[in-house]
């Protein structure tokens, strides 16, 4: 201070040859040590406010960032290290939100500097540039070919709800673990919201369309396939890394005590075989790799009912038939769902037994991933308990279940509210 002694830890101001005022105090870091910091500005008074905010800062427990690191490191740092842990395709998704996203955005940001401000700048941005302007994709395009930003007439393709949410979620999740680390005191992507996307949850089939599903398969070397999706809502990497050793079929075969034959197609149905799911099918950059399923739910073990486990059986033989066509070039994996020489299935390529189809049942604009959906909907629809209904299809708790599966149509209303009437008179 001017004029006076100054007490210990108030710092000092001093004003450098080139007119700029800077001042400097030890304050605490995020390692727990303390360091000296610096503040600089055009006035001495100024100065002062910015030296006294770090103390006091500082006084309240809120420490600097020892490392200087700028958002493009850390966020390298962190996929190479604690992302790297995590499950293949959540690491690979991680990475293109990293590339194409936060470092060309954000990246040269010093990280103890990065602000709320910033990113919700970030999102705002993201949220209302067009993708082609912003990543010059069309500027990339060769000339005959541009139709947009570099012809000047914006397409206005911008980002979705659901994947500026992925982005922002990541951001979070990166800097969390920085302020684990104590990198940083706070996580300042926390601060700032961004919108929920909105799930389409009218996506299931209703009883007709499923039988239309079903006899449109009939003929397909995948039919089993489609069965174990309608009626177990099984996901597509779950089907696809299904073993012929998954199925316990013990007791399904027992001798029939009341019929006295070995086995019983009368009685099959008292005694479901059963089928565990372990593991997944993932295409992870140019690779196909088995990996645990999604939640620890996800694992789970169910019995088959008769109709399903009959599928099963007929695909077995197909199967036997195709491994005696392909001799030598047969690949045993042991897989129930693999290509005609026995290897994984790749994915992206089972749209090729999809797409057909559903162009037969005449359900053009449906997804596979909707036939998961249509079991939700119409077990639930038949009045199985949601918790129940929640187990069969592996989620990873029933919000998941009702809020964006179990889609009411106009018709559950008008019953429901028949039911009230008639009750009241």
């Amino acid at each position: 201070m001017a004029g006076g002694k100054r007490s210990n830890g108030e710092g000092s101001v001093y004003q450098r040859k080139d007119g700029l005022w800077v001042g400097a105090a030890y304050v605490l870091t995020t390692t727990g040590h303390r360091k000296r910091v610096t503040v600089s500005a055009t006035t001495e008074s100024e100065a002062w406010k910015k030296l006294r905010k770090k103390i006091t800062d500082s006084d309240a427990g809120i420490p600097v960032a020892a490392e200087t690191w700028t958002l493009e490191s850390y966020l390298k740092y962190w996929l190479s290290t604690v992302a790297a842990t995590k499950r293949p395709r959540t690491v690979e998704g991680y990475g293109v939100v990293v590339r194409r996203h936060l470092v060309p955005n954000l990246g040269a940001k010093k990280l103890h500097r990065l602000s709320a401000q910033d990113v919700r700048t970030f999102i705002t941005r993201l949220r209302n540039d067009c993708r082609c302007c912003a990543e010059k994709i069309d500027a990339n395009r060769p000339k005959d070919a541009r139709r947009c930003c570099a012809k000047g007439k914006c397409c206005k393709t911008v980002l979705s709800d659901r994947t500026i949410q992925q982005i922002h979620a990541v951001l979070r999740n990166a800097l969390a673990h920085a302020m684990r680390e104590e990198v940083v005191p706070r996580n300042v992507a926390r601060l700032v919201q961004v919108r929920s996307p909105r799930y389409d949850v009218n996506r299931g089939l209703d009883a007709d369309q499923a039988k239309a599903l079903l006899k449109a398969a009939e003929n397909d070397r995948l039919k089993a396939l489609y069965v174990l999706a309608l009626y177990l809502g099984m996901r597509r990497g779950e089907l696809l890394g299904l073993r012929w050793k998954d199925i316990d079929w013990d007791k399904w075969d027992e001798p029939c005590a009341e019929h006295g034959d070995d086995f019983c197609e009368d009685c099959a149905g008292q005694h479901f075989p059963t089928l565990q799911i372990r593991q997944t099918l993932q295409r992870v950059g140019t690779k196909l790799v088995f990996v645990p399923p999604k939640t620890d739910r996800s694992e789970r073990v169910m019995p088959l009912p008769l109709l399903v486990a009959w599928a099963l059986v007929d695909h077995w033989d197909l199967q036997d038939d195709e491994a005696e066509a392909a001799g030598d070039k047969w690949e045993e994996s042991g897989l129930i769902f693999a290509t005609v020489t026995g290897g994984p299935i790749d994915p992206t390529y089972l749209r090729s037994s999809w797409y057909p189809i559903r162009k037969r049942a005449g359900l053009d604009n449906v997804r596979f991933h909707d036939i998961r959906h249509s079991c939700v909907t119409l077990l639930l629809r038949l009045g199985v308990p949601p918790h129940i209904v929640r187990d069969i299809v592996g989620h990873s708790n029933i919000e998941v279940t009702m809020m964006i599966y179990a889609a009411v149509s106009l018709e559950d209303k008008r019953e429901a509210l028949k039911r009230l009437t008639d009750e009241l008179g």
